[in-house]
């Protein structure tokens, strides 16, 4: 009796788009990384886990100055995703891969409006905000790359929240929150309670060293100002 004929294998693909955090180094490099070496020993294994695109755009790098870059985020235990900015020719023998952008093209002048498609009123619009009904726990990282995050508890030691928008905890922030994660310096963050260990808007932070002492265990609203994080109690 023979064999029942089986299916034909398939080899499929998608597209998949994943959130990565971005690092754009400084010069010279020896001076970057002993500052990346003071912000991991502020913030504990704030690393870990997280996929990361290094961002040389613009920086007056030799092929050594990369090499010495990459080898040193390796040693530091940061996972690199990919490059962004380099030199081609520098890629290779097990370093990441070179990243580039997705552009939009240009419509062209002959594009009509009826031209696009109507729109379905049956879809489902992506939330702007993030409510989280109870504590955050130790351990625990909320990323929300959309808009807003509300957390009607407190968040722990050694949690996180990060947002594109703006955050808000009615509660004790212990953990670290970082503020509009995607680019963007009008987001805030608001607790009722400050001890956290660490605060960040666009990228600019401010550690638990840095924090004001007359502003800790009150509630306060942190924003960015001329690059530096500024803190304020509410009233």
């Amino acid at each position: 009796m023979s064999e029942a004929a089986q299916p034909p294998c398939t080899f499929r693909f998608h597209g998949r788009s994943f959130m990565a955090m971005v690092l754009k180094p400084g010069v010279p490099i020896a001076q970057w990384l002993a500052e990346a070496d003071k912000w991991i020993a502020r913030s504990t294994g704030f690393f870990s886990g997280k996929p990361v695109v290094i961002d040389v755009t613009g920086l007056s790098l030799t092929k050594r100055d990369f090499e010495g870059l990459m080898s040193g985020l390796m040693i530091r235990d940061i996972k690199i995703l990919g490059v962004e900015g380099a030199d081609p020719s520098w890629l290779g023998n097990g370093l990441p891969p070179l990243l580039t952008r997705a552009t939009t093209a240009a419509k062209s002048e002959e594009t009509h409006p009826t031209d696009s498609p109507a729109p379905n009123p049956n879809a489902t619009a992506e939330p702007s905000s993030m409510l989280i009904e109870g504590p955050v726990r130790s351990g625990q990282s909320i990323l929300f790359p959309s808009g807003d995050v509300t957390v009607v508890g407190s968040v722990a030691s050694g949690a996180e929240i990060v947002a594109g928008g703006s955050i808000h905890v009615y509660g004790a922030l212990r953990g670290r929150a970082i503020a509009g994660f995607n680019e963007n310096p009008d987001a805030r963050i608001f607790c009722h309670r400050l001890d956290a260990e660490l605060l960040a808007i666009n990228g600019y932070y401010s550690t638990a060293e840095e924090l004001e002492p007359q502003l800790r265990k009150r509630s306060v609203q942190a924003w960015l100002e001329h690059d530096v994080v500024k803190l304020a109690a509410l009233a």
